[in-house]
């Protein structure tokens, strides 16, 4: 296996973390959940818990120096190699591309539309025009979804330093360019600029709801790409000798980096034209297209740059959702990288075409369920997607269970031994004794909360009774 540079490394994992949930996501729930106190408690999670779990990833990986499933297998006890399944989370990627594919398609038809027609002028056309592509347009967003796995696929395939660590050496300080140049720009809207810190950073108490706190704790777990097997992936390939603290250090502070930036700079456009900042999933593909069209050509240039942002980070992303199960079928089942790319490719790339098929009007009914939602106080029946029902399966269940059993592995399989030799020398004996209670206390019961909420078993109104 071809091994990462120092500086490479850090840039695939940070691409890995660094997705659209940092730049779209982060940005619309930090709106949604009242800005600065719901932040500071993303924050707080990241330092504490996420960055222990990243840790616990990348000490597998680099033990284990494999896929998923043969780490697994090599680090636990003799009498406990059952463990190796939990190396089947490296398959996760795999189910999350299957929309996330489609995404990074809708980001596509947006450049391309804002360069051949323009930006909308107003948030009725810009709905009327995400609304048509997703319900009317299979066909387009077939042409964009294929470009985009080819796009990926071409990177994988051509491997671990050829491939994704010169795409992400590429993409990654391309992406870093755009976040500070769009920061440096809603500078100069000083009143919005502004307001947009007292937003992110001034912690308004009142306006956090314990809905915004679990929130804020999963969204952190999950924006590290913990528990999809890309990090663990990564690290086999980590060169001698790296530090395994300073690594995830780095990774963890670009990660969220990029998001306060991104949060940062959208929120400076919002308020300096009057907009509220809960605008729920369509800020990014609704709001901010029409808050750009008001800038004139230069708002035309910002909003390429922004797209472009989007489209590097879901791409970095997206190689390291797919190496996972490459390696896999390259050391189980003797693939040549070729084919365990075109048959890992294939798989996401044929459910992708039924996950949009799934948004299509027509075809909805038949490539979902409906249910029964509650919106302004009444029920309402909608149909829960194909689409939605990847995404909910693989949030609520397959990624915290993943971090779970990373946590647990880590804090109690491993041979404990090594795990001090390993890293209490990399981190010093204050630090990883605080890593420690982390990832055997902290970490299960934060991750085993956030799974049973997103499961159900613990409802809002548990959370608010207890927070009453």
């Amino acid at each position: 296996m071809n091994k990462f540079s120092r500086i490479g490394f850090i840039l695939a994992a940070a691409g890995s973390a660094v997705g659209l949930g940092n730049i779209w996501k982060f940005p619309y729930i930090t709106g949604e959940y009242g800005g600065g106190a719901f932040v500071l408690v993303y924050l707080i999670t990241i330092a504490f818990i996420g960055f222990s779990v990243l840790v616990a990833e990348m000490y597998i990986g680099s033990r284990g120096a494999s896929d998923g499933v043969t780490s697994f297998e090599t680090l636990a006890p003799p009498k406990q190699k059952s463990w190796k399944h939990a190396g089947f989370m490296g398959f996760t990627g795999l189910i999350i591309m299957t929309f996330y594919s489609v995404v990074i398609g809708w980001i596509f038809h947006n450049i391309y539309t804002t360069i051949v027609y323009g930006l909308p002028t107003d948030i009725h056309t810009a709905k009327a025009n995400f609304d048509t592509l997703i319900s009317a347009q299979p066909f387009t967003q077939l042409l964009w979804h294929t470009l985009a796995t080819a796009i990926v696929l071409y990177v994988v395939f051509k491997g671990i330093k050829k491939g994704i660590e010169k795409m992400n050496m590429i993409l990654m300080p391309a992406l870093i360019i755009i976040l500070f140049a769009l920061l440096f720009y809603s500078m100069t809207f000083s009143k919005g600029f502004t307001q947009s810190l007292d937003f992110m950073f001034y912690p308004h108490w009142d306006k956090l709801t314990p809905e915004g706190i679990v929130k804020a704790i999963g969204h952190a777990f999950f924006t590290l790409s913990i528990g999809m097997g890309a990090i663990l992936v990564y690290s086999a390939s980590l060169p001698k000798g790296s530090s395994i603290a300073k690594a995830a250090f780095f990774v963890t502070l670009l990660d969220t980096l990029i998001a306060l930036i991104a949060g940062i700079a959208i929120f400076a456009f919002l308020f300096s034209f009057g907009e509220a900042p809960s605008k729920g999933p369509g800020l990014v593909f609704q709001s901010l297209p029409v808050i750009f069209s008001q800038l004139g050509a230069m708002g035309t240039i910002t909003a390429l740059l922004f797209f472009l942002a989007l489209a590097f980070a879901g791409l970095t992303s997206s190689v390291s959702l797919v190496e996972p199960t490459v390696e896999y079928l390259i050391n189980h089942f003797k693939h040549s990288r070729l084919k365990a790319v075109l048959v890992s490719g294939g798989t996401y790339y044929i459910v992708g075409i039924f996950v949009l098929l799934s948004t299509t009007d027509g075809l909805s009914q038949y490539l979902g369920f409906m249910h029964t939602v509650i919106e302004d106080g009444k029920e309402v029946e909608k149909i829960f997607t194909l689409f939605d029902m990847i995404e909910h399966t693989t949030d609520a269940i397959l990624l915290p269970l993943a971090g779970l059993l990373l946590a647990i592995f880590v804090g109690y399989t491993v041979n404990q031994s090594n795990l001090r030799n390993d890293l209490q020398q990399d981190m010093g004996k204050v630090i990883f004794s605080v890593w420690l209670f982390s990832i055997r206390v902290i970490a299960p019961i934060a991750l085993l909360f956030m799974f049973l909420n997103l499961m159900g078993v613990i409802t809002q109104a548990d959370i608010n009774a207890w927070f009453s």
